[in-house]
C-alpha cells in the first residue's frame, strides 16, 4: 500500500490542503497523520489559528475517513494536563474540544492511537523502543507484533508520559535498540530533521518544523512510502 505521511502539524493548516491535493492526484491510497496538531512558537494566544488548524484536520478526516491518526505529545498534554513546552493555557479548552470533535469524526474502528500498523510498518510519533516493549508487554507476547501494538495502545498516562515511550522517544539522538529492527520498519515524527531519511529501521520525517523566527528546518515534503517494499521518497504538495 502506498501511504502519504503527514508529519507534525504544529498549527500549519496548509499541510492538510497540500495533502488533500496529493491524494486527489492519486499518489497514495491513504494517509497517516503523526499529529502534534496544536502549538508552535509564540502562538499561545492565537486561538483562531488553533481553531483553523483543527477544523482543517477535521474536514480532512471527513473527506478521507480511512486516514490513520497517531497521538503526539503536544496533543496528549492537553488531555492529560501536562504543562510541557509549548503548552497554551489560553488554548487548552479549545484543543480539548477539538480533539474530541476529531475523535467523534472518525468512523468506528478507526480510533486515534499511539501506534498504527500497516503491513510490517509501524507509524507513531516518537518510536517504539525495544526496552519499552520488554518493560510493558509480557515476554510471551514479544514476537506477536499485533499484540504488542494493541497492548501499548491500551496504556495510559503513567506508562506513556516518559522519555522511553512511543510518544516521546527520539531515536535520532539515541543508540537504543528499536523493536524488531530486522522485521519491522518504523515511521516517526516528533524530532525536527533537515530531510526525510532512514537510519536502520527508522524513517524520520518531521520536516515541516521551524525555528523560533519562522525559518523552516526541513524540506517541507511529505513522506510517500510503499508499506510492502519499504521504498520511500519525499513529495511536495
Amino acid at each position: 500500500m502506498k501511504v502519504l505521511v503527514i508529519p507534525d502539524v504544529h498549527l500549519k493548516p496548509y499541510m492538510f490542503h497540500q495533502a488533500d491535493r496529493l491524494l486527489e492526484q492519486g499518489v497514495a491510497e491513504k494517509a497517516v497523520c503523526l499529529m502534534d496538531i496544536p502549538d508552535d512558537w509564540d502562538r499561545e494566544y492565537n486561538i483562531e489559528l488553533y481553531v483553523e488548524t483543527f477544523d482543517t484536520a477535521i474536514a480532512f478526516a471527513k473527506k478521507y475517513p480511512d486516514t490513520l491518526w497517531t497521538y503526539g505529545n503536544h496533543d496528549l498534554c492537553y488531555m492529560w494536563n501536562e504543562r510541557e513546552s509549548g503548552y497554551s493555557a489560553a488554548a487548552s479548552w479549545t484543543v480539548q474540544e477539538k480533539l474530541l470533535e476529531l475523535r467523534r469524526t472518525l468512523p468506528e474502528g478507526n480510533e486515534i492511537k499511539y501506534i498504527q500498523k500497516i503491513d510490517d510498518v509501524l507509524f507513531c510519533h516518537g518510536g517504539v523502543l525495544d526496552f519499552f516493549v520488554k518493560n510493558t508487554v509480557p515476554s510471551a507476547k514479544y514476537h506477536d507484533v499485533d499484540e504488542v501494538v494493541n497492548r501499548i495502545n491500551d496504556l495510559h498516562h503513567d506508562s506513556m508520559w516518559n522519555d522511553a515511550s512511543p510518544i516521546w522517544y527520539r531515536p535520532q539522538f539515541s543508540a537504543g535498540r528499536m523493536y524488531k529492527p530486522r522485521k519491522i520498519l518504523q515511521v516517526v515524527g516528533h524530532t525536527p530533521v533537515d530531510e526525510i531519511y532512514r537510519k536502520d529501521n527508522v524513517i524520520s520525517c518531521d520536516v515541516f518544523s521551524t525555528y523560533r523566527d519562522g525559518r523552516p528546518i526541513g524540506t517541507r515534503e511529505f513522506l510517500l512510502i510503499d508499506t510492502k517494499t519499504w521504498k520511500f521518497r519525499g513529495i511536495s504538495g
